[in-house]
């Protein structure tokens, strides 16, 4: 079975010394708990599993019991620690604050019981570590597959990874078009916006979310101002509620809203946003277009190019913890602006050598960026680009 790169970060935390909470976190169907279970199949050290897919929301005490009886074992043979492994524990109400209670138990009473937590919900996850476990965590971030691992794992090309995006689930049925659409519109979502937005947060009106998430995803690569969106949308109310959307779809691991880039803070908090999805399958769902039909649409295909760049971009920014930016100055764009600390990356995308590269000529000018060059047409190949390390570019 293929094992990502987390498998060895996730198998070396858990063999270090007690120390911290271990969290994996990331979007739905990226492979967090597949990923898991390949460690703890190798693992030596004994441990316990509970997944709280079917536990009543309100039962806190579920967490508890499920502690007791690793502490069961755990006393049985105080000579080597033990591993508790809980499953879509965002599922459980004040899950944070249980699990606070219990780890500080077992650090008062020196018991070597080792803790690794996951779930679905990304944004219940963070929402709960915020709350209660400050101090006592630290995250192994995943995120969706990249060209890399789809090419070695289901043997996608290049086209296919732009048009089909990377999840893992959709590898082995990209020849049946109507299947990944399914999975993709049920699986990732319909159990986002239902399961971890709507499942504990207030929303006061839930089909304007989604038809947010809709037209930001189809829009994605490009700009589009939230007014315009407003003119767009059904029963919209006002730019303050869409950006809060905004806000719970970019925590949700699905669809983002790029600023533009300026040393000005309130210029870049003011600016249209450019829209950005974390994975590209959630740009072609909303497209009237079959793979096909699209790489025969020179316009279509530039689109879904630019966009497919852009998901690589930010997916990796979540886990290597940079900013990823857009920059436009009248007629002049370039397209994808990296931040990390004091390095600035500028990256144009061209799918074809019509597009013009003056606005990265000027940008570099004017801001002298760490780096700066074009993917795609008359610059690195996207499959070279997507194939790199991104970490090394800083």
């Amino acid at each position: 079975m293929y094992k990502k790169a987390e498998y060895q970060i996730i198998k070396n935390r858990i063999e270090e010394q007690r120390k911290f909470i271990q969290v994996i976190m990331g979007p739905r169907q990226v492979g967090k708990s597949t990923v898991v279970k390949q460690v703890l199949k190798d693992c030596e050290m004994p441990y316990q599993l509970f997944s709280a897919d079917n536990v009543p929301k309100s039962d806190n005490t579920w967490i508890s019991t499920c502690w007791d009886a690793v502490r069961s074992i755990y006393e049985n043979d105080k000579s080597k620690p033990i591993l508790l492994v809980i499953d879509e524990i965002q599922k459980i109400k004040n899950w944070s604050e249980a699990v606070k209670k219990e780890w500080d138990e077992d650090t008062f009473n020196d018991r070597n019981i080792k803790v690794l937590i996951l779930g679905s919900s990304r944004v219940l996850l963070e929402r709960g570590l915020s709350e209660s476990l400050a101090g006592r965590f630290e995250v192994i971030r995943m995120t969706h597959w990249n060209y890399l691992e789809m090419k070695e794992c289901f043997n996608f090309n290049l086209d296919q990874y732009l048009f089909y995006g990377g999840y893992p689930g959709i590898g082995t049925m990209i020849d049946d078009e109507e299947r990944c659409l399914e999975y993709i519109q049920s699986s990732i979502i319909d159990a986002t916006l239902q399961k971890d937005i709507l499942w504990d947060t207030p929303i006061g009106k839930p089909a304007l979310l989604r038809q947010t998430f809709e037209l930001g995803a189809a829009y994605s690569g490009q700009m589009l101002s939230l007014t315009k969106m407003l003119g767009s949308l059904q029963d919209a109310g006002n730019t303050v509620t869409l950006s809060g959307y905004l806000r719970l779809l970019d925590e949700s691991g699905l669809l983002c809203a790029l600023q533009r880039y300026s040393v000005d803070n309130a210029r870049r908090r003011a600016s249209i946003p450019k829209f950005q999805v974390y994975n590209n399958a959630l740009k072609t769902v909303f497209r009237p277009y079959t793979f096909v039909q699209a790489k025969a649409d020179r316009t279509e295909w530039g689109h879904i190019f630019e966009s497919g760049i852009g998901a690589y971009l930010v997916s990796q920014a979540y886990i290597n913890r940079f900013e990823v930016f857009y920059w436009h100055e009248g007629n002049e764009e370039v397209d994808f602006i990296l931040r990390k600390k004091d390095s600035i990356i500028a990256i144009e995308v061209k799918s074809n050598a019509e597009k013009s590269t003056v606005g990265l000529t000027n940008f570099k000018t004017t801001f002298n960026p760490h780096r700066a060059f074009i993917v795609g047409s008359g610059g690195i190949s996207a499959e070279e680009f997507l194939s790199l390390d991104i970490r090394t570019l800083f």
